[in-house]
């Protein structure tokens, strides 16, 4: 008998089954967490960011990430558990759907959501090569910022600096929106002015400023981005910082019938100008 049980015991291991917990109080701690992490926008106590989503957990998953949690609802439990069924310290937790719901950050929920360790990135890291540098100066839209991430990482940019001010990386819209990019491209966070200033100025890169068309400035296509060089993208409202200002040279996207681009396209675009350019050196 003993034998038979240690049998079944191992097979449920084996398959998954015994690491699938269930929660169902409102106020269970990791719940309370999670929520907490949503709404403030940020990482968890434990320095864990909120991943919700198939394609951000295979995103996570698949640039090597640590996933050691992740939430389903209890229509789709044994879904999520196959992604992620034999990952060492990983565990699938199902929730009610309705209690699911309640935390979900997004309205159609697809009842999944995977809490990711994030990697630590230096500064060196950022500049590493032939630096392209992109610095979110105090974009505030959450959906912009993961745009810009994303594009940074499809056009060759080397990190991201997010100052102060600026939407968080770890806000699950900035992850949603970068398509699982901040998982892979290299960023520091929480820079006030001074100090972006002083490491621009530090890593000696050519730095331009990304601003509305007018026909006075340097356009996007004379501009060198061969060298090593830092593109910096202002908030939606007041643009780029008298901070970096000073110290940047202005660069613009030729437009008609419009002032200027959205923030995020206007980057992308810079960054495509950028791209081009490195290939044809």
């Amino acid at each position: 008998m003993a034998g038979r049980l240690k049998c079944v015991i191992l097979i449920s291991t084996l398959y998954g089954m015994s690491r699938i917990q269930t929660i169902t109080s409102v106020s269970n701690p990791l719940l309370r967490e999670v929520r907490r992490a949503i709404t403030r926008g940020e990482r968890t106590a434990d320095g864990l960011c909120i991943a919700e989503g198939f394609h951000l957990l295979e995103e996570a998953l698949r640039s090597g990430r640590d996933v050691p949690t992740v939430l389903a609802s209890e229509s789709l439990r044994e879904t999520v558990d196959r992604h992620v069924r034999g990952l060492p310290g990983t565990r699938t937790v199902a929730l009610p759907d309705p209690l699911f719901q309640s935390i979900a950050s997004t309205e159609t929920t697809q009842g999944v959501i995977a809490l990711v360790r994030p990697p630590e990135w230096t500064m060196e890291q950022v500049f590493r090569g032939d630096s392209l540098v992109v610095v979110l100066d105090g974009l505030q839209d959450p959906g912009n910022a993961g745009a810009i991430v994303r594009a940074a990482e499809a056009f060759g940019a080397t990190g991201l600096l997010f100052m102060k001010g600026t939407a968080s990386p770890y806000h699950p819209k900035t992850l949603r929106a970068s398509a699982g990019s901040l998982f892979r491209l290299p960023f520091v966070a929480g820079l006030d002015a001074a100090l972006t200033r002083a490491t621009l100025l530090q890593h000696r890169v050519a730095i331009y400023a990304a601003m509305p068309y007018t026909g006075t400035q340097k356009l996007a296509g004379a501009t060198d981005f061969v060298r090593r060089c830092a593109i910096v993208a202002g908030s939606e409202g007041r643009g780029v910082s008298k901070e970096l200002h000073g110290i940047a040279e202005d660069v613009a996207i030729p437009t008609t019938g419009v002032e200027s681009l959205n923030a995020a396209v206007a980057t992308a675009i810079l960054l495509y100008e950028a791209r081009r350019q490195r290939a044809t050196k």
